[in-house]
């Protein structure tokens, strides 16, 4: 009896031992050096995602579609912003809304109109970088890395404060598949279903 107990200890025992395997380290990631003005000059993606933001004691949850084309970014926030939700055009400075109505805003009441239904001034020209997860290249960023995948964990630019908690890999690529902004009492989640590149 005493035996057969301790065999089958052992065979259990053996069996622990082989599903305690050592997972490989993962593989370093390209240099930063070489990653980041490749993302930086990325003309062309599009995602699809989701945003959660809060200002103060108000806030919504919305979808949202981004395409970036060239200078072009076309956005699409739909949900609680108003019945068939708000489009976004901004080419360089030029800014252009499309509201719920149908009606269209352009340059500065369009700014206004933005900045009132999201409780913040969006930071549209270099947004399109940090969903890359690279610092606009035209201001100084206080970056700090994942030393060993060479990705953004953190960056610091024009006031605000991004944090990335999780990436996707897209073609030979990995983007941010979830990233917070914050500033003073903005806070901002996205978190990304789909990039198309």
């Amino acid at each position: 009896m005493r035996s057969s107990r301790a065999w089958a200890f052992g065979l259990a025992a053996l069996a622990a031992l082989g599903g305690c395997r050592t997972t490989p380290p993962a593989a370093p990631g390209p240099p930063w050096q070489m990653r980041r003005p490749q993302l930086q000059a990325r003309a062309h993606f599009g995602l699809h995602g989701r945003v959660a933001v809060a200002t103060g004691a108000q806030g919504f949850n919305a979808r949202l579609r981004w395409v970036e084309d060239g200078a072009h970014a076309a956005v699409a926030l739909e949900g609680p912003l108003g019945a068939g939700g708000l489009k976004i055009d901004a080419t360089g400075d030029d800014l252009e809304i499309a509201m719920p109505s149908g009606a269209h805003l352009a340059s500065d009441a369009a700014r206004a109109e933005l900045a009132a239904r999201l409780g913040f001034d969006p930071p549209l020209t270099s947004l399109r970088y940090w969903i890359l997860g690279v610092p606009d290249p035209a201001s100084p960023a206080d970056e700090t890395l994942d030393p060993l995948q060479q990705r953004l964990t953190h960056l610091a630019q024009d006031g605000w404060r991004i944090d990335y908690a999780g990436y996707m890999a897209v073609g030979s690529e990995w983007l941010p598949a979830r990233l917070t902004l914050s500033r003073a009492d903005v806070r901002v989640k996205l978190l990304v279903d789909d990039w198309q590149s």
